[in-house]
């Protein structure tokens, strides 16, 4: 399950990193410029949306526990 999470950061990183290429590249037309940087931005929230599901699942199934703030004495 670990290894799953550390992918998806990775995704996520990866996609807001290649948004922002295709952003700040030069020579292409805008529109094609703008189309890349939102398929790569829409990448970014679904992966980020996958990964929260994820979390949640896991949760729920037992696999990670919350275990709060220490509360002071």
């Amino acid at each position: 399950m670990s290894y799953l999470v550390i992918f998806a950061f990775v995704a996520i990183l990866g996609s807001l990193g290649a948004a922002l290429f295709f952003m700040l590249k030069g020579g292409d037309s805008t529109q094609a410029k703008q189309g890349r940087m939102a398929k790569a931005l829409t990448v970014r929230i679904g992966v980020s949306v996958v990964l929260f599901v994820c979390v949640l699942v896991a949760w729920k199934l037992g696999y990670i526990h919350p275990t709060g703030l220490p509360v002071g004495k």
